[in-house]
């Protein structure tokens, strides 16, 4: 098979990409067993040209091979029905160009779902419908949940999004920009702002600091923090235990009101730019946030040991909301969900970024329920506090660096891949260039779009009243799924 091996954060000339038979193509990606993170289509004149990214995670690398499709051809056989986890990206594919991947097993619309959306059926005596959203309390984003349940049980869920697609990719095309990047999906915009910057960064040829590096990489594991800390909290909030909820929401508060002592944000807005980071961390800094890290680790601590030893909440957390290793592998669940399940992906170390080389990653024991997902990320708070302390460390070798550079002018005919661990998931920026040096596609993807139907898949047999505490478990990205 013809791919482009390249590493992550690496520009190549956008036609060194093989561009080979379709047919070809599809029979590989129908067996091959490597991970796909990019399956997507650009305008190319009479054609549509796909692009496709398959990780090899044990190697660190990302092959690259694109096939062109005449626009004149509606339908070809579809990949998912042999290997499931192309579920998503073929209708997406379907809906920006039309092209029918037939038989099919789930053809329905992404986004674009306002109309005539026909909603998976049962029939039985005592088969009912719950209907949840899209409009929903307080400040949850639109998403539509339809529940087939016989008496309490869930037997199917199905989720509609696509409420508030806003056509981000083209908009970062029109007017790229790092305030465009971190309002994209905003619970996550040091990950996506680090991922858009990267990407201009490799398309330009501009090399950053090593000083302004280090400044993304605390501020992208401390948002781990806070949004773990945060959603342990809400957790403990469905199960109602209120001391748990209460603690953990006090806690989190420390952790942003520190990244505004940063930046000016408790989230981090206006960190990051292209060409590095508008905002320093001098030594006075640096010590607040080991010592605000510290204290904040020992809180966890306590505060999770205590939810632990509780029967209520172990109760409550134990076998609900399974979803095997196994179905997470077909579905190509991604980040913190994946590893709840026992899949050991995470970009930070597969992708070979320089500065965790050095860290240790340890393995989780995974009981692929909503259990291991509060614990998981109690792991992950840890193991992040820890990242943090050892990146200042490294701070104080480069503190008379610059912390931002001058760029440069973006490369004709380029390709650039950026993947970037989140707090729930690889956050993947595609971006290219055309002849003249401007933007011609932007392609992204949450760990959302894989991680969606996990939480179908999560919820069937258990009693509908434990959806909400199955959703805050995955705690997934509506915004970050729509674009």
């Amino acid at each position: 098979m013809n791919y482009y091996v390249v590493k992550n954060n690496q520009r190549i000339n956008l036609l060194d990409i093989p561009t080979i038979d379709f047919e070809i193509l599809r029979a590989h990606l129908v067996a091959t067993n490597l991970r796909v993170v990019a399956f997507f289509g650009a305008d190319w004149g009479s054609d549509v040209k796909l692009f496709v990214a398959l990780a090899d995670d044990e190697k660190g690398e990302i092959l690259l091979s694109s096939a062109l499709i005449n626009k004149s051809i509606k339908e070809y056989e579809s990949i998912t029905k042999d290997n499931h986890q192309y579920h998503m990206f073929e209708r997406e594919f379907y809906e920006q160009f039309g092209i029918k991947p037939l038989n099919h097993p789930w053809l329905k619309p992404v986004r674009k779902n306002q109309d005539d959306y026909e909603f998976f059926e049962m029939e039985g005596e005592e088969v009912h419908q719950v209907a949840v959203g899209p409009i929903h309390a307080g400040v949850i984003e639109p998403g539509h949940f339809r529940f087939m349940c016989q008496g309490e049980k869930v037997y199917n869920l199905e989720i509609m999004l696509g409420y508030q697609h806003r056509g981000c990719e083209d908009l970062l095309v029109k007017k790229p920009s790092n305030q465009l990047a971190e309002s994209i999906c905003g619970d996550s915009l040091i990950a996506y702002n680090m991922a858009y910057s990267q990407i201009m960064e490799q398309l330009s040829g501009t090399e950053i600091t090593t000083k302004a590096k280090l400044i993304r990489r605390i501020a992208l594991e401390m948002e781990r923090i806070a949004i773990h800390i945060g959603d342990m909290g809400a957790i403990c909030g469905d199960i109602a235990y209120l001391m748990g909820k209460e603690v953990y929401a006090v806690t989190r508060t420390l952790v942003i009101n520190t990244m505004l002592e940063i930046s000016g944000s408790r989230f981090g807005k206006g960190l990051i730019t292209v060409g590095g980071v508008n905002f320093d961390i001098d030594k006075k800094l640096s010590d607040k946030i080991i010592d605000v890290l510290s204290g904040v680790k020992k809180t966890v601590k306590q505060m999770t040991q205590a939810a632990l030893i509780s029967s209520t909440v172990r109760s409550r957390l134990e076998k609900t909301g399974v979803i095997s290793k196994e179905t997470a592998t077909e579905l190509a669940l991604v980040g913190m969900i994946a590893r709840s399940c026992g899949i050991e992906i995470d970009s930070r170390f597969d992708f070979c970024d320089e500065f965790y080389k050095d860290f240790e990653k340890k393995s989780f024991k995974a009981t692929n329920d909503a259990y291991s997902r509060f614990k998981i990320r109690y792991k992950e708070i840890k193991e992040s506090i820890s990242f943090v302390k050892k990146l200042i460390k490294k701070l104080d070798e480069v503190r008379d660096e610059n912390i931002i550079v001058s760029t440069k002018k973006l490369i004709p005919n380029s390709f650039a891949l950026s993947i970037v661990e989140g707090w729930r998931g690889e956050i993947i920026h595609i971006a290219t260039t055309n002849e003249q040096g401007e933007l011609s596609r932007y392609k992204i993807k949450d760990s959302s779009f894989n991680n969606w139907y996990g939480l179908s898949m999560a919820v069937r047999n258990n009693g509908i009243s434990d959806f909400p505490l199955c959703n805050k478990g995955f705690d997934l990205s509506y915004c970050g799924f729509d674009l």
